[in-house]
């Protein structure tokens, strides 16, 4: 190491160096006497700044920088499920063994157990030609997910020595590679990638499949495909984190990673506890089982809070490699924005709008960009869904994160306040949020489910519009002056947010509904819709229906009808046309 290599300058998590050419951009390096890590950020003739992960205080001018010759890198391997990391993927668990409850300066852990053994089958033989992606050998990481040992990109060659099937360490050799230039490659059960570079892919797929959540405002009204990008904005206590756990509990993806970014430690703590309690629907095992967390917390070093969406991004993409989907949970992209206005006011470059660096945008971009369904290197197909949760202070939505953020992203489910203190969950905002997947999904909706489905989406969403422009005329002057079809716009709207846009997580039928069952509870709505117009027609005032209690019981559908018995929900057609017919009847 070069003796002049020594800090000059300290601001904060920034650090600066004078006159070395010693250091490389993006390179990591160890700051001071504790090998702090950092990642280089500038480099000129004069100076080289470091951004040091860690927390600073107690640094001297002086020390010695010592650079590792590689960028950020995070090692990939078995031994991710199940495990919870911080920002640059310390394990925290082994940090608590090694440091107590805070992590201490300079904490040097290895991000994988290097002791634990992995029962590990070997898929190839000598004389096989590899290429990159290839899976060479598999192992059990979790009773629910198998993890595939890929030849890294841009490595190939023929195997010219394998190891038998047994229990290896991560970092045993079990496959040696020959290369066409006659470089050997050894392959172990892991393998390390830079956090700021995406992993290659052959190719990219259209984004036609949904993410089905089984959520009903979701992927009735505004879902997102399977690797496409969902943003969920709300200010403070609307529910932006547990909109995220419904999600990440029920939505059809394989594997999970939950980033908490910035967000206050009793909140991740509770994220944490809660996820290790959680049963995966799907297996019935533990939901940390297919499940990596990310927490960066509000009070550790804002740095690594930057780093988190990379490494958590990464490690998606490592799990799409293998060919699963993977949904990743980004709470919040807007603490990681003030990560980075943080640091750019340190290194004094010129704010942007409310003092957010110029490159905000593009740094948004970056991030969502790296979602997609894919055909992957080794064949078959993978995707990385991004649901991005943005906290804009006072529930501005026109501040810059949340702006930014707009632009990159093709579905937006705009949390809202009223609802949320209405108790009306998920609080999604029908009228200010939007989906374009549409014209992408609506063949896999017709394919699976009808053109109905989508028929019926449509009227929904046109009652609901309605309903807002009449709310006008009834804040004014009242609901009485309307007129009985107009009355009926907002009474059967009234029944689509009650009854059909609002959910219960804590129920059993509830919290996860099939779209089958969402296609039918839309029919009858619909349906009774229909049957109170041709009374209406017939100069029949509403309030006669009203009082009959059909819209009531239409409300407690989705309570009272099972979700494995969904064909009973047809049997209140037959209860609408008793109501209306009788109602006719009458007037006869």
């Amino acid at each position: 190491m070069d003796t002049n290599n020594v800090i000059y300058g300290i601001n904060g998590p920034v650090v600066t160096v004078r006159n070395t050419r010693s250091f490389s951009m993006m390179e990591m390096v160890y700051v001071g006497s504790d090998r702090l890590v950092g990642e280089v950020i500038g480099v000129t003739d004069e100076v080289t700044t470091i951004q040091v992960y860690e927390e600073t205080t107690g640094l001297k001018p002086g020390e010695a920088v010592e650079g590792t010759g590689g960028p950020m890198k995070v090692c990939l391997g078995p031994g991710l499920l199940n495990n919870i990391f911080d920002g640059i993927e310390r394990p925290l668990k082994e940090i608590e063994k090694k440091s107590g409850v805070f992590i201490s300066r300079g904490c040097n852990v290895d991000s994988l157990s290097r002791e634990k053994l992995w029962n590990t089958k070997i898929l190839v033989k000598p004389g096989d030609i590899l290429s990159e992606g290839t899976v060479y050998a598999t192992c059990v990481e979790t009773s629910i997910i198998t993890h595939k040992c890929m030849v890294p990109p841009g490595v190939s060659g023929e195997v010219i020595e394998v190891a038998e099937n047994g229990e290896y360490k991560i970092n045993e050799i079990i496959v040696k590679l020959k290369s066409d230039s006659g470089e050997i490659n050894d392959l172990t059960l892991c393998q390390y990638w830079p956090i700021r570079i995406p992993r290659p892919i052959r190719n990219r797929l259209p984004a036609n499949i949904p993410l089905i959540t089984g959520q009903r405002i979701i992927d009735t009204l505004f879902p997102v495909a399977k690797g496409g990008v969902a943003a969920v904005p709300g200010g403070f206590g609307t529910g932006k984190t547990m909109t995220q756990h419904q999600l990440a509990k029920w939505c059809d993806a394989d594997i999970i990673v939950y980033v908490g970014c910035g967000e206050r430690g009793n909140e991740m703590s509770q994220v944490v506890d809660e996820f290790s309690h959680l049963i995966d629907p799907k297996s019935g095992k533990p939901m940390t089982e297919r499940t990596v967390l990310i927490a960066n917390t509000s009070n550790m070093p804002v740095a690594a809070r930057e780093a988190s969406i990379y490494t958590g991004i990464t490690l998606a993409e490592y799990y799409r490699d293998m060919g699963y989907d993977v949904a990743i949970m980004a709470d919040s992209t807007s603490r990681w924005a003030e990560a980075l206005r943080e640091i750019s006011g340190r290194l004094e470059e010129m704010p942007a709008e409310e003092g957010f660096p110029p490159y905000l945008p593009s740094r948004l971009s970056e991030f969502y960009e790296r979602a997609g369904r894919v055909q992957i290197l080794g064949g078959p197909e993978g995707s990385v869904t991004i649901i991005g949760a943005v906290s804009p202070q006072g529930s501005d939505f026109s501040e810059p994160v949340t702006q930014n953020t707009k632009r990159f992203v093709r579905c937006f489910w705009a949390l809202d306040k009223a609802l949320a203190y209405a108790r009306h969950y998920p609080a999604i905002n029908w009228i200010n949020s939007y989906s374009e997947y549409f014209t992408d999904l609506d063949k896999w909706y017709a394919t699976n489910f009808g053109e109905s489905f989508i028929k019926y989406r449509k009227k929904i969403s046109s009652l609901l519009s309605e309903e807002d422009k009449l709310m006008e005329i009834v804040k004014l002057v009242g609901a009485d002056v309307l007129p009985d079809d107009q009355k009926l716009v907002i009474e059967i709207a009234k029944l689509i947010r009650v009854g059909f846009l609002q959910q219960n997580a804590f129920h059993k039928d509830d919290t996860f509904v099939p779209l089958e069952k969402q296609k039918k509870m839309m029919r009858i709505i619909l349906y009774l819709n229909k049957r109170v117009r041709q009374l209406i027609s017939a100069s029949i005032p509403i309030s006669t229906v009203l009082q009959s209690g059909i819209f009531d019981k239409l409300t407690r559908i989705k309570y009272d009808v099972p979700n494995d018995k969904i064909d009973m929900i047809d049997e209140y057609k037959k209860e609408i046309d008793k109501v209306v017919d009788g109602i006719i009847q009458n007037k006869l």
